[in-house]
């Protein structure tokens, strides 16, 4: 079943901060937030879109929504509601700050039918997190998140990579400490210079590096890999492409790219082929063609943007003697290799891949 989501902006309402990395008060001053009363118009316009039997979700974004005024997230909860009690929509899903989540806020959003609570949560690392301009630490998002789960909602949590005074040490701690809190679903972000921003002004002066985009991908391909350990979704890799992202206009710098998520995914399938080719022992052995059969899901992954992931294996084995194959019977995110007349053949699958890393230090325990 197709999971669908009516996004509802709220940009920058209620939020009390202004993190350097965030334009939403410079955007929510030329564009007024979007009132209750407008909202069942916007709803039936999606609704009238949506294929029939998907999986329909209504989702504020862009907000710290439970630092409104109380009165503000009832009357934008009570437009929503009436279509949850139809069971027109399955759930109500909105996005805060740790710091805006007590049990007198969670007993309203139970009240309303909310099912899904996102953090901004950024880092896990108090240096990060005050250099950020997040005025939170890491034990409020941690008491956040143990609130959030004790009430019965689902948990998400946002990260971001790139961040001044961060690192990928860092990056990986976050991942680890994230992964304790037990999300049912993380979303990552590498960190852009958007026009408007303290942090646009930091790089201006020099103060602030961006990631590059190799890096970027690396580190949140690490980030994926922890999390996939753990068996907790990743359901966002990289901003959604928009028109307010043009690079050399609102977005000044930063590793952005509208195939983020999956460039990472093309980099961990270079890895895991790489891995299994050296395991099987024929890098340094040319004498028959191999094969690697993945899941047809997982062939555009393996081949790589502009088949370059393709190209580098080769590279090392020589021309013609490599090919890939799709194959139903491979379960995703596992790569078979055997030989060209071989009915056997090994298989690294996504865990023990992950677990290689682990045993060697690359990832953290």
């Amino acid at each position: 079943m197709k999971h669908v989501n009516i996004p509802i902006f709220v940009p920058h309402v209620g939020c009390p901060f202004t993190c350097i990395f965030c334009n939403q008060r410079h955007i929510a001053s030329q564009q007024e937030p979007l009132s209750p009363s407008a909202i069942p118009e916007l709803v039936e316009q999606y609704l009238a879109t949506i294929p029939p039997g998907s999986e329909i979700e209504i989702a504020f974004f862009g907000g710290s929504f439970t630092m409104m005024d109380i009165s503000l997230q009832e009357a934008y909860l009570s437009q929503v509601y009436p279509y949850l009690q139809k069971d027109v929509v399955k759930g109500l899903r909105l996005s805060t700050r740790p710091d805006g989540i007590d049990p007198g806020i969670l007993e309203l959003l139970k009240k309303w039918g909310v099912k899904t609570i996102e953090l901004g949560v950024q880092s896990c690392n108090d240096e990060v997190l005050a250099l950020s301009g997040r005025g939170i630490r890491l034990e409020q998002i941690i008491s956040a998140s143990r609130l959030i789960k004790e009430y019965g909602f689902k948990l998400g949590i946002q990260l971001m990579v790139g961040l001044p005074g961060d690192n990928r040490h860092k990056d990986l701690a976050t991942a680890r400490i994230t992964i304790g809190m037990q999300p049912d679903m993380v979303r990552i972000y590498p960190t852009l210079v958007i026009a408007g921003t303290e942090l646009a002004r930091q790089w201006q002066q020099g103060s602030y590096q961006e990631l590059g985009l190799a890096e970027a991908i690396s580190i949140c391909g690490q980030m994926l890999l922890l999390f996939q350990y753990h068996c907790i979704p990743v359901i966002r890799l990289g901003l959604q492409p928009s028109q307010d992202l043009q690079p050399g206009q609102t977005l000044l710098a930063g590793p952005y790219h509208p195939a983020f998520g999956e460039l990472v995914q093309q980099h961990i399938f270079y890895q895991q082929a790489h891995e299994l080719l050296q395991d099987a022992g024929v890098l340094s052995r040319q004498d028959r063609p191999v094969r690697l059969l993945v899941n047809p899901r997982d062939l555009s992954r393996l081949i790589g943007h502009r088949r370059r992931n393709l190209a580098r294996l080769q590279e090392q084995l020589g021309k013609g003697m490599l090919r890939v194959i799709p194959s139903e019977d491979l379960a995703p995110d596992s790569i078979s290799l055997n030989y060209n007349g071989d009915s056997e053949g090994i298989t690294l699958t996504r865990p023990d891949f992950i677990r290689r890393l682990i045993e060697r230090g690359i990832l953290p325990q």
